[in-house]
C-alpha cells in the first residue's frame, strides 16, 4: 500500500527530527552538573542543532528537486546516526556542540522531504491531511522526549541514550531508502543558476516578508523555549523538580500533538466555512503571545495550563508554510518553504544561545537566577510582539491593494 510504504518512513524520520531537537530540554540540567556548563554554553551547545538545520535549508531545496527526497533525506539520517553516536562519546563542550550539529544536519530533511515526497506523489485535497498527520508524528516526537526520556534517564545514562537513538536513526535511514518508491517520469532539475535565480526571487519578495520574522523570532523563538528553556525557566523560576519539569514538558507536547491532528482534520473545512489558513495562524499566534506575557508575568498560579494552552496555540505556527508558498508559483513552492525554514531556524539558534548569554550576564550584574529568567522571557516576548504587529499590518496593506496573486489567500 502506497501510504504505508511512503508516509510511515517520513513520519518515522520527523519524529526523530523533534526528539533529537527537544531531548536537550531535559538532559540539559544533567548536562550542566556533569559538565559543569553555564547558561550561555548549554545554550550554544544545544543551539548548534538549530544552526546546521538552519545552513541547510537553501541548498536542501535544490538538493530534493534533483535527487528526490528518498536519496536525500535518507543519507541525510546516516549523518544524524553518526552525530548521535558521537555525542554519546563526547566528553567536552566543543566535541558535544559538533556532534549536536552533526544532528541538526542530518535531520534538516525530514520535514521538507516528506512534503516534496507527498506533493508528488498524492493529489492535492490531501495535503493538508497529510501535512497535519506528518506533524502529529513531529507532535510524538516532542513527547517521547519528555517524560518518557526522564523515565529513560532514571534507568540509564545519557550517553546509552544517544547510543539506542544512533541505532534507531540508522534503521529508519535504510527503511526509508528501501522503501520509499522513486517517482518515474521527472522532468529534468533546471540548471543551478536558475534555482538560484529563483531563491532571490523568493527573498526580494514583500509577501516573503511579511511571514519572515513570524519564523524569525515567534517560532523559532518557541522552539528555543521549547527545547530548553522550559525546563530551565520551571525549575530556576517555579522551583519545580526536573521531574515535575519535564510533566509540564510532557502535557504542552500532548496538547501540541491534538492540535496537530485537528488541524489536519478540520483545516480544509474552516476554510470553506471563510475561515482562512491565514485567520488561523493570526488568531493562534495571537494567544500564543498572550499565553508567554502571562507565563513571564506570573500572573496565573496554574503553569500547567498556561504551558499547555501555550503549546496548543503555537502549533498554530506550521500554518506559515503553506502561506508563505501561496504566494509563489508552484515551481516556486519548494524554495519559499525552504527559506521560511531557513528563518525559523536562525532564530531558534540565536534565541536557544542568546537567551542563555543573557540569563548569564544578568546574573553577573547581581540579579538571582529567577529574575534573570524572567527578564529574559519579557525581552523575547517583546521582539516576538513587534514581528506580530508587522505580520499584521503588512496583511491590512495588502487588503487596501488589488489581488496581485491568485494562489495568496488573505
Amino acid at each position: 500500500m502506497l501510504w504505508l510504504r511512503l508516509f510511515l518512513p517520513f513520519a518515522g524520520g520527523y519524529f526523530l527530527s523533534y526528539l533529537y531537537r527537544t531531548a536537550n530540554a531535559v538532559i540539559g540540567p544533567v548536562l550542566t552538573r556533569e559538565l559543569a556548563l553555564g547558561a550561555g554554553s548549554l545554550g550554544l551547545l544545544t543551539g548548534a542543532y538549530f544552526l546546521a538545520f538552519a545552513a541547510a535549508q537553501l541548498p536542501l531545496g535544490m538538493l530534493l528537486d534533483r535527487f528526490g527526497a528518498r536519496r536525500v533525506e535518507s543519507a541525510l539520517l546516516l549523518v544524524a546516526a553518526s552525530g548521535a553516536a558521537s555525542f554519546a562519546m563526547a566528553d567536552s563542550i566543543g566535541e558535544l556542540a559538533v556532534a549536536r550539529g552533526m544532528i541538526g544536519l542530518g535531520v534538516s530533511a525530514c520535514l521538507m522531504a516528506a512534503l516534496k515526497a507527498f506533493a508528488l506523489w498524492f493529489p492535492l485535497e490531501r495535503q493538508a491531511s497529510l501535512t497535519g498527520w506528518i506533524m502529529t508524528s513531529g507532535g510524538l516526537g516532542a513527547l517521547a522526549a519528555t517524560a518518557p526520556l526522564e523515565a529513560a534517564l532514571q534507568q540509564t545514562g545519557w550517553r546509552e541514550i544517544f547510543l539506542a537513538l544512533a541505532g534507531i536513526t540508522l534503521a529508519v535511514s535504510i527503511w526509508l531508502f528501501l522503501s520509499v518508491p522513486e517517482r518515474d517520469g521527472r522532468r529534468e532539475p533546471e540548471p543551478l543558476a536558475v534555482q538560484w535565480a529563483g531563491v532571490s526571487e523568493v527573498f526580494g519578495s514583500a509577501h516573503f516578508w511579511r511571514f519572515a520574522p513570524l519564523g524569525l523570532t515567534i517560532t523559532g523563538g518557541f522552539l528555543a523555549v521549547q527545547s530548553l528553556w522550559s525546563v530551565s525557566w520551571l525549575m530556576q523560576v517555579n522551583g519545580y523538580t526536573r521531574e515535575s519539569a519535564a510533566e509540564h514538558l510532557a502535557g504542552m507536547s500532548v496538547a501540541m500533538l491534538l492540535t496537530y491532528i485537528l488541524l489536519g482534520l478540520l483545516a480544509t473545512r474552516l476554510a470553506r466555512r471563510g475561515i482562512t489558513p491565514v485567520t488561523l495562524l493570526a488568531g493562534g499566534l495571537g494567544l500564543s503571545l498572550l499565553m508567554l506575557a502571562l507565563i513571564a508575568s506570573e500572573a496565573v498560579p496554574q503553569t500547567q495550563l498556561l504551558w499547555i494552552a501555550y503549546g496548543t496555540f503555537s502549533s498554530c505556527a506550521p500554518l506559515a508554510f503553506s502561506q508563505t508558498a501561496a504566494g509563489f508559483p508552484v515551481a516556486l513552492s519548494g524554495r519559499a518553504t525552504t527559506a521560511f525554514n531557513l528563518m525559523v531556524f536562525v532564530g531558534a539558534f540565536v534565541a536557544q544561545w542568546g537567551l542563555g548569554l543573557l540569563i548569564d550576564l544578568l546574573q553577573a550584574s547581581g540579579q538571582s537566577a529567577a529574575l534573570a529568567h524572567r527578564h529574559t522571557f519579557l525581552t523575547l516576548l517583546a521582539l516576538q510582539t513587534l514581528a506580530y504587529a508587522w505580520f499584521l499590518i503588512a496583511g491590512c496593506r495588502r487588503r487596501r491593494q488589488p489581488a496581485t496573486t491568485a494562489g495568496d489567500q488573505r
